[in-house]
């Protein structure tokens, strides 16, 4: 377990920065959402290196995991997939090709209707993804480790509640 770090981040001197130039303006959501943004990429980072060993990258990861944890069989439509991802349809279409090329998906005739396809996890896609996530969950549970369970917890909490809001606001259903 790591100790509580001493002393301030970047976002601190960004905040000292607009406090000197401008005493006047509110920065406690500035600071707030600078800090999720400097998050989110070093947590790009460790995701693009857990993931080197798979031969995948972080877009590719998240549609063989998306299948792979819909249940059996394994498959959605290209539309669940895109507005599940949150991407335009020409980037799911893209990502489907390259998956497809590889082997690791494969596209078949909607069960009810045959105009429309369904995007499914071959079995060697399905042992990438479970390796690959095998890899990501040990790697993000060793460099957020040093939460104690109850400040992940309320840190999960905290989260969760920003994140239902943007989703309310952006018209994204849950889940």
């Amino acid at each position: 377990m790591r100790s509580e770090p001493a002393g301030s981040d970047h976002v601190d001197a960004i905040v000292d920065q607009w406090a000197e130039e401008r005493p006047e303006l509110p920065t406690d959501a500035l600071a707030l959402a600078a800090r999720i943004l400097r998050l989110q990429r070093f947590l790009d980072d460790r995701v693009d290196a857990s993931l080197v060993s798979s031969g995948l990258n972080r877009g590719e990861m998240n549609v063989l995991a998306t299948l792979r944890r819909s249940g059996p069989p394994y498959e959605l439509t290209p539309t669940a997939l895109y507005q599940g991802l949150l991407l335009s349809s020409g980037a799911m279409t893209n990502r489907i090709d390259h998956l497809e090329e590889r082997g690791y998906v494969r596209r078949t005739p909607d069960h009810d209707d045959r105009r429309k396809i369904r995007v499914a996890l071959s079995t060697a896609g399905r042992e990438l993804i479970d390796t690959a996530m095998e890899q990501h969950v040990a790697d993000l549970e060793e460099h957020l480790g040093f939460l104690a369970a109850d400040e992940h917890e309320q840190l999960t909490r905290l989260l969760r509640r920003v994140l239902i809001e943007f989703e309310r606001d952006h018209g994204v259903a849950d889940g």
